[in-house]
């Protein structure tokens, strides 16, 4: 028989696209008054690998990714997709979205991206939310899976979330050694 016992804290990411960069920067600073200091930022990248968004959003589009220095409990993802949500909404032009704003958390085991929309391998949390799993550790790194969307399994995003790992579970240690 299995014991239930509470899950670690995860980190708090997320992945921003638009096609003005001074929205990014905005929505960043309003998302660390949320969820506390950024303490990891991806350097300033295009949003390239589809063109999906363009007809609503425009092009080019610029992406950056962040991390949060504040651990949250994973149960607070469905919190934080609505939020974000709510946060699009308020850049809205016409109906449409200047900014798309995907928070996910990173574990020790995975990433995990929130979204809205029900497929397959997304398992439902609450609220409307889903979890995507996205990444798994797996040999020493993360992993794309069959569904991976392809910016996600790119080698230098790889890369990047491998040392995001590092510093996390660093993180987790020193709350262990406090608690």
């Amino acid at each position: 028989m299995s014991h239930p016992h509470k899950s670690d804290r995860v980190k708090l990411i997320s992945s921003l696209f638009s096609p003005e960069k001074s929205v990014i920067d905005r929505v960043i600073s309003q998302m660390s008054e949320i969820y506390g200091p950024i303490d990891w930022y991806s350097p300033e990248m295009f949003f390239d690998r589809t063109k999906y968004y363009a007809r609503e959003m425009g092009w080019p589009l610029h992406r950056r990714f962040v991390s949060f220095e504040e651990l949250i409990p994973p149960e607070a993802l469905v919190e934080v997709k609505l939020n974000t949500n709510e946060i699009e909404n308020e850049y809205l032009t016409r109906g449409n979205r200047r900014i798309n704003i995907d928070p996910g958390y990173m574990s020790l085991e995975r990433l995990i991206l929130a979204t809205g929309k029900n497929y397959i391998h997304r398992v439902y949390l609450a609220k409307g939310i889903y979890a995507d799993l996205t990444l798994i550790f797996k040999r020493g790194g993360f992993r794309p899976l069959e569904w991976t969307y392809r910016d996600y399994s790119d080698p230098e995003m790889i890369e990047c979330f491998n040392k995001l790992r590092k510093d996390y579970m660093e993180k987790l240690r020193e709350i262990k050694r406090i608690d």
